[in-house]
Formats: structure tokens, C-alpha cells, sequence
């Protein structure tokens, strides 16, 4: 039984008048100036004692305690009752919802981040930065440094090791000390190279990617200056958190310049909705200025591009079978008679998944071979292994000798596979790279239907050669359906379920979940510094290293999709990544509670109150997404340049597992700048941003810091670093742009929500035209633009053709061709052999000649196949002669 004179005597002196409903522990409490609360306690314990069990009256008879008292020489009432009756019986109905949400306000309000827990996270995160900075400095002046901070010259063939030469001190060291006082210099190099340079030195998808981060600057700079002139003052000169008597609320100052120190029903909320049409028209034009650029610079990018296979070449896929020709045959038999004209070639796709696994084995068995003649040349004593596991145990024999006789039983299995391949029907697919004579022939065939059935014969553009996946090039299309519903189920429950440990975390991350987890940490954690350390700083740095692997397990899933090229692999990522961020990291740190409580919360709330409950908690979490963007926005940017990882690696290879130059290349090769993982991090500061726009204009500073120190440098990783796998012709920026759309509508959605919390009746439904105007505006720049992106116009296509007919007459384009889109595992098996004499005509259909067809009936096509025996005819002669039944 509860002290009724304790609890009372201590809720009147903590609660103001006032306040209706009130949490504390395991108890609630209700307060009023009228006995209210008290007459509807006794009336509800009437009414439970008739309808709830017994168990639950003698609680609510022994725990509930109520009373009269003074605050001011008000009289007040005062009910307290234990959260768990109040919870079970639903005692007072909207009352006790009521009292659940005032909890959840209060125990936001208790773990809210102050000012000067954002400056000692501003603190840390700049002084980590500027380390970061100063160190890749220093670092990347030492010469047994340069292969990790400049690989792409080297790939390129365009920079020398500054090792070689050197005195054997100056091979580690710099020990130039003018080189040093310049340490910054690599700033301003990274913005001198102009954009056309650029796009030869890296590619047309490279520069796109950078112009993500300037239009991040040019939307939020000019929105944080109308912000911070017009809807600063207007929040910072209301009184609307002074006049809540809310405990804790004013806690911070940046709470007084958002939204939620503007009163209730005030006109000022006029000032946000006029900035919010003005942030929406603001962010439209200059995503219609870029999408219009981004166009521009692709099809003149495609103008001016060299001659690519991949320009002349369709992957065509769900062939059907036919039981009198193969599937080379068929294709071949198809492509005659429906693309008579411009028909080149074609390479079919084999499963040759086993015989890569047997050609990598190969190569790495040479790679040792190189390693031990090196190693003869330099000892003259021959190394010796020992043939046990991992070179542990196990008789000794000559380690050369051993190699080659490794490499020449492996050469062996290699051939055998590789004639299993090409003769076993089972291995070739229902699916073939078909190269055409001319670009606007391909673009004919790609951009078009081939048959009524419109599931066969299903052609697109293929990928260029270094963007093929080879590996999910023999999934059956038919399985592509079911692969890709059962890894939207699985994002699904990763994404929703992906919140607990988060949460469960980011719990014990704060003050009262270290003092529940570690009493005895009680006294360290009420240190002015410490707290601020962990409500500033903790939590970001949490969230930032659970995400560490997510992007991984994206890209496997991405992978077992099926997608066929690289390209297509890492925008589905990206996708699944940018929605990942949306439910976890925004959504999930808004709303409070474990994932289980926010879908219950959700679902037994009516649809339009959506809006209002985010819209309300969004103020709460500034502070929490200032530290969040300087964490990851700040601190992580700059350790990208430091490339502390890269660098690790390079020299721990370098030292135990470089065997030869190769090896050397390939250890340094940093990859791709990584578009599935880097483009959603960036539409997460454009959600931001444009939600916190109207709300908290404090955040945007943070944002604009992030947009500019990233732009810096990742220019610098591109120019210097980066070597991209492949080149797409920014193909990736329908996405880009739609994703800003998406984040603009949510927060004009937000922005409601939050208008009606404030019940702003008469202003919150001019915000109603916005996400209309906004679609619309989407729907125009899809309609306008987005065609450029997926399909090539015929006109360019019949161009760049002619003006390589004038300049280059006595092209070869099928010897150009004939190798291109062959499995790299067959080049490479052939090469082992020394058998360049075994063309690919031997294995692979690549001749436009005539072929005798076996096809008994002419059902799939308008006549039969041509005999070599017979005389070249028109289409217009065979439909004649060989009319249709």
C-alpha cells in the first residue's frame, strides 16, 4: 500500500496548476482545481468493479490514493494511481491516452540535448575533423604513402613511385619542410580542375555525383538566409514555451527558435506558411535548373563519347526454346529475319559460375608461382612448402616445382569445364548480347517490342562490358519475380526489426539507461562534461556504427535479385538504403519507443493523425539530428580523406601479401566511389534540411557545413582516388531527383501536422496546395526529361553514326565487337592455353551468316531460316514466295 499523504504531499509541490495528468515511476497522477479527477476515480472504480476482473479491482482498490490539497492557496485534487491499472482497465478513456502521450512528452523532455551539449559535440566533432585533416596532410606527403592517397594517377600510368631512387630514409620520409607548410594545399586543387577536364578524367557518373553536393548548397543556402532573416526572429520573439510551463522545455535555446515557441492560434504561423511556399518554389526551380543541366551534359557526354560495344549492343532475354534449334541458332534465325539490315552478331550467355571459381583459383596459384621465382632469383636457394593446410604441416616439396604441376593439373580441369560449358545445352541460357551495325539499329531494337507476346524476346540496352554482373546473367528470368518478392519481404522485417537493437542502444546511450545498466556510474555521469558527452555525442556515433554494415547486406540482396549489370545492382541498393534511412534513422529517432510500440501506435490511430504525431515530435529531435549531422556530416567526411582504413590495408598487403606488381595494383585499388551507400547519406541531409527548413531553422547551418566540406572532398577523391568500374552517363539522376520531391513533400506533410498540433485552423489549409503543386511538378520534369535517361533518341544515334561512316569507312566493327561481351573467364582460360587459334567462332556464334534452320513449322517467325545453299533473298521476295498459312 502506497504513502497516500507522501505521494500526495509530493505531487502537489512538484505539479503546477494546471496540469491534468502527470508521470512518475510506476504511478500517474492526475491534477485539476475541482475535485473532477477524484468524483471520476470513484466513478470509474464502480464501473470496473462491475466490468473488469477481480484481480483488477483489488489493484485499483489498494493502489489508487487521492486527496485535496493547496498549491497558491488554490485548491486542487489529486489522484494517483498505479500506471499499470490505468493501462489494463482504460480507467478514463481519452484521459488515459492523455496520460500516455504526457509520459512520452516527459520522457522526451528529460533526455532533450541542451545547448551545451551540442557544443561540446560541436567541440569534438571539429577537433576530430581538423586531426583528420592535418594528419591526411602529413600523411600524404610521405612517399610509401603515395600509392594510397593518388592510386588513380597510377592505374592511369601517369605517376611514378617516389620511392624508387631515393636514399633509404627518403623512401618513408619527407624530409622537405617547405612541402609542409602548405598543408592545406589540396583544397584549392581540388576545385581548380574545370568540369569539362574532370568529366574526361573521371567520367560523366563521377561529376554528376558531385553536382548532388552543390545543389545541396544552392537549395540551402539562399533557404537558410530567408530562415534565419524572416522566421528566426518571428520564433525567437514569441513567448510560446514561457507561457506552456512545461518543465524542461526551455532548456535549450535552440527549442526558442523553432516553431514550438510560437503560441497557439497566433498569426505569426502566417510568416511560416508564406516561407514554406517560398522554400517549395525555391527547391522546384532549381531541381528543374538541374535536371535540364543534367540532361544537357548527358546526351552531349553520349555525342562526344568514343565508340563503345555497348552502343551497338541489346541484351536480349527470355528466349523461348525450340526443340529443333539451339538457343545460338535461334537468336541468330530471329535477328535475320526481323533486323535483316543491321543484325551483327551475338554472344549467347552461358552458367559459367563454376568454371570462374576454377579460373580465380588458377590465377592465384600463379600469382604464388611468380612470388617463388622472384624469391629464387633473389635467395638462389629454391623455396620449399610444405602441402598441408594453409602451408602448416605436411611433407615438404619444392615450392615451384609444386606450382606448376598445380597450375598444370588446374589448366586441365579448366579445359574439361570449359568444353562442358560451351556443349552442354543445360549451361546456355535464354539469353544473348546481340551487336548490331550501326547504334541507331541497336537503338531500333532496344527501345522496341519484338514479338505480340510481349514476355519474349525482351530486349534492353546492354550495360557496358566492366558494368556487367556475369554472375546473375544465368538466373532464369522467370525466377526474377519471386527472388525479388522474397527480398522485399526480407527488407521488409530488416528494415522494421533493424530498429531494436538501434534502440535498445541508443537507449543504453543515454543518462538514465547508463544509471539502470551501471548504478555504480551514477556519480561520473552527473559531471557536467560527461553528461554533455553522452547526450551530445553518444548517441550519434551509436547510430553511425550500427549502419556500418548495412550497406553490405543491401548490396547481397541486391545481388540475389538478380540484377545484371553493377550499375542497376547499386541503384537498387541505393533505393533500399534511402527508405532504410527514412523508417530508421529519421522516423525511428523521431517517434520514441521500441519498433513493436510505434507499428501498435500507428495502427490503432486514425490515418490523418499521422502527420500530427510525427509533426510534434519533430521539434523535439533537432538537437538529436544536429549531433546526428555532425557526427557523420562532419567527422566522417574528413576521415573520408584520411582513408585511415585503405591506408591500413595497403601496407599490411603490401607487406605479407604482394607478390608481384599486379598484386601491388590491385592492393591499391581503392574501388568505386560508391553510389549505393554514398547517395542515400546525401538524400538524408536533403530530408532533413527541408523538414528542419520552417520548423528549426537551426539545423540548416549544420547542413550547409556538411554540403560544402563534402563537395571539397570528394572532388579530391575523385580526381585523385576514385577510379570508377564503370560509366552509366549519369543514369542515376531520375532517382536523385526524385528523392528531393519525395523529401519536399514530407516536410510540407510534417509542417501540417505540426500547424494543426498549434491549431492554426485558419492558415494550416493553405499548406494543402503544396504536395499538389509538387506532384505536379514531378510529373512535368518526368514527362519532360526523364525519357533522355532510359532511352537514346534516334536522331543522335543516326549522327554519330554517319559521322563515323564519313571519318572512318574501313571500320571493323564486328572485329571491334566480336570479343566484347564474351565471359571474361573464357578470355582468361583461353589465354592460360596459349590457344589463341580457337576463335571465338569456334564456341561462340559471332557471324551474320546465313543458317539452315531445323525448324519444322514457321510459327515464330514471318519465313524460314535462309539454306547456304540458296540464294540471298529480300524480306520482301521470302514473304512472296513464302506466304504465310
Amino acid at each position: 500500500m502506497v504513502d497516500s499523504s507522501r505521494w500526495r504531499l509530493g505531487w502537489l509541490r512538484e505539479t503546477q496548476v494546471g496540469r491534468k495528468v502527470w508521470a512518475k515511476g510506476d504511478w500517474l497522477a492526475i491534477v485539476a482545481r475541482d475535485g473532477g479527477p477524484l468524483r471520476r476515480w470513484r466513478e470509474a472504480r464502480e464501473r470496473v468493479k462491475m466490468g473488469c476482473s477481480p484481480r483488477s479491482v483489488v489493484e485499483l482498490t489498494e493502489g489508487v490514493v487521492g486527496g485535496l490539497g493547496k498549491i497558491n492557496e488554490v485548491t486542487v485534487a489529486c489522484v494517483v494511481i498505479p500506471k499499470k491499472v490505468a493501462e489494463s482497465c482504460s480507467l478514463f478513456g481519452l484521459e488515459g491516452r492523455r496520460m500516455e502521450e504526457r509520459r512520452r512528452l516527459s520522457s522526451l523532455l528529460e533526455d532533450m540535448t541542451t545547448l551545451s551539449d551540442i557544443g561540446v559535440a560541436a567541440a569534438i566533432n571539429i577537433s576530430s575533423a581538423l586531426l583528420f585533416f592535418v594528419a591526411f596532410a602529413i600523411l600524404r606527403l610521405q612517399p610509401w604513402n603515395d600509392r594510397v592517397y593518388f592510386p588513380k594517377w597510377y592505374l592511369k600510368g601517369l605517376r611514378t613511385d617516389p620511392v624508387r631512387g631515393r636514399a633509404y630514409v627518403s623512401k618513408f620520409i619527407n624530409l622537405d619542410w617547405k612541402a609542409y607548410l602548405g598543408f592545406l594545399n589540396w583544397m584549392p586543387e581540388a576545385i581548380r580542375m574545370p568540369e569539362p577536364e574532370l568529366i574526361d578524367h573521371a567520367g560523366l557518373d563521377s561529376v554528376v555525383y558531385l553536382r548532388i553536393y552543390l545543389i545541396g548548397l544552392k537549395i540551402f543556402v539562399p533557404i537558410a538566409f530567408l530562415a534565419w532573416t524572416i522566421l528566426v526572429p518571428v520564433n525567437w520573439t514569441s513567448t510560446g514555451l514561457e507561457g506552456a510551463h512545461i518543465r524542461n522545455i526551455t532548456s535549450s535555446d535552440i527549442d526558442k527558435l523553432s516553431v514550438s515557441n510560437v503560441h497557439s492560434r497566433s498569426e505569426r504561423f502566417w510568416g511560416h506558411i508564406i516561407m514554406a511556399y517560398a522554400f517549395t518554389f525555391w527547391t522546384c526551380y532549381i531541381l528543374l535548373k538541374e535536371y535540364g543541366k543534367v540532361e544537357s551534359m548527358r546526351l552531349g557526354f553520349l555525342a562526344a563519347e568514343k565508340r563503345r560495344p555497348d552502343q551497338f549492343t541489346v541484351l536480349v532475354r527470355n528466349i523461348p526454346s525450340d526443340p529443333d534449334e539451339s538457343v545460338s541458332e535461334l537468336v541468330e534465325h530471329f535477328f535475320l529475319v526481323n533486323h535483316p539490315d543491321h543484325y551483327l552478331s551475338h554472344q549467347v550467355v552461358y552458367d559459367a559460375n563454376k568454371l570462374a571459381k576454377l579460373v580465380n583459383k588458377n590465377k592465384k596459384l600463379k600469382n604464388w608461382l611468380v612470388y617463388y621465382q622472384n624469391k629464387l632469383k633473389r635467395t638462389s636457394n629454391r623455396p620449399e612448402i610444405k602441402t598441408g593446410f594453409l602451408g602448416l604441416w605436411g611433407s615438404k616439396v619444392d615450392a615451384i616445382d609444386h606450382h606448376i604441376t598445380e597450375i598444370d593439373k588446374l589448366s586441365k580441369e579448366i579445359v574439361v569445364e570449359r568444353e562442358k560449358v560451351t556443349n552442354d545445352p543445360n549451361s546456355i541460357m535464354p539469353a544473348a548480347f546481340v551487336s548490331f551495325k550501326t547504334r541507331w539499329g541497336a537503338a531500333v531494337c532496344a527501345q522496341t517490342q519484338q514479338t505480340r507476346n510481349p514476355t519474349l524476346w525482351l530486349t534492353e540496352w546492354a550495360p557496358e562490358p566492366r558494368d556487367v554482373y556475369w554472375r546473375n546473367l544465368p538466373i532464369p528470368y522467370v525466377s526474377l519475380t519471386v527472388r525479388r518478392l522474397i527480398i522485399a519481404v526480407a527488407f521488409f522485417f530488416l528494415t522494421f526489426f533493424f530498429m531494436i537493437p538501434i534502440a535498445f542502444v541508443q537507449t543504453l546511450a543515454s543518462i538514465e539507461g547508463i544509471q539502470k545498466a551501471a548504478p555504480w556510474l551514477k556519480p561520473l555521469v552527473t559531471i557536467s562534461f560527461i553528461k554533455s558527452f553522452i547526450q551530445g555525442f553518444l548517441p550519434g556515433i551509436v547510430l553511425k556504427l550500427f549502419l556500418i554494415f548495412l550497406p553490405t547486406i543491401l548490396m547481397i540482396m541486391s545481388k540475389f535479385e538478380g540484377f545484371e549489370s553493377i550499375s542497376s545492382l547499386e541503384r537498387r541498393s541505393a533505393s533500399r538504403y534511402y527508405l532504410f534511412n527514412f523508417v530508421n534513422i529519421f522516423l525511428g529517432n523521431i517517434l520514441t519507443g521500441t519498433a513493436f510500440q510505434q507499428l501498435s501506435s500507428f495502427i490503432h490511430q486514425p490515418a490523418n493523425q499521422y502527420p500530427v504525431t510525427i509533426g510534434t515530435a519533430i521539434p523535439l529531435k533537432a538537437s538529436f539530428f544536429i549531433t546526428y549531422i555532425m557526427v557523420d556530416g562532419w567527422a566522417s567526411i574528413a576521415a573520408e580523406v584520411l582513408m585511415l582504413k585503405p591506408l591500413i590495408f595497403y601496407h599490411l598487403k603490401n607487406f605479407f601479401l604482394v607478390k608481384t606488381e599486379k598484386d601491388r595494383e590491385e592492393a591499391m585499388d581503392p574501388g568505386s566511389i560508391g553510389f549505393n551507400n554514398g547517395e542515400p547519406r546525401i538524400q538524408l541531409y536533403f530530408l532533413l534540411g527541408l523538414v528542419y527548413a520552417a520548423v528549426t531553422p537551426a539545423v540548416l547551418p549544420f547542413i550547409i557545413v556538411f554540403f560544402g566540406l563534402a563537395y571539397v572532398v570528394f572532388r579530391h577523391q575523385i580526381i585523385n582516388v576514385y577510379n570508377q568500374e564503370y560509366e552509366s552517363g549519369a543514369a542515376f539522376w531520375p532517382d536523385v531527383h526524385f528523392r528531393i520531391i519525395l523529401a519536399l513533400i514530407v516536410s510540407q506533410i510534417v509542417l501540417m501536422g505540426l500547424l494543426t498540433t498549434k491549431k492554426a485552423a485558419s492558415s494550416t489549409p493553405f499548406l494543402i496546395v503544396l504536395p499538389i503543386l509538387t506532384i505536379w511538378f514531378h510529373r512535368y520534369c518526368k514527362g519532360r526529361f526523364e525519357s533522355a535517361f532510359v532511352k537514346f533518341p534516334l536522331q543522335e544515334a543516326m549522327m554519330k553514326d554517319t559521322l563515323e561512316r564519313a571519318t572512318e569507312p574501313n571500320l571493323n566493327l564486328k572485329g571491334y565487337l566480336q570479343n566484347a561481351y564474351v565471359h571474361p573467364v573464357f578470355k582468361e582460360s583461353m589465354d592460360d592455353e596459349d590457344s589463341e587459334n580457337e576463335t571465338l567462332s569456334m564456341d561462340f556464334e559471332t557471324e551474320s551468316a546465313i543458317v539452315r534452320t531445323k525448324r519444322q513449322s514457321r510459327k515464330n517467325t514471318p519465313l524460314p531460316s535462309r539454306n547456304n545453299d540458296a540464294s540471298s533473298l529480300s524480306l520482301s521476295d521470302g514473304i512472296q514466295n513464302h506466304p504465310e498459312p
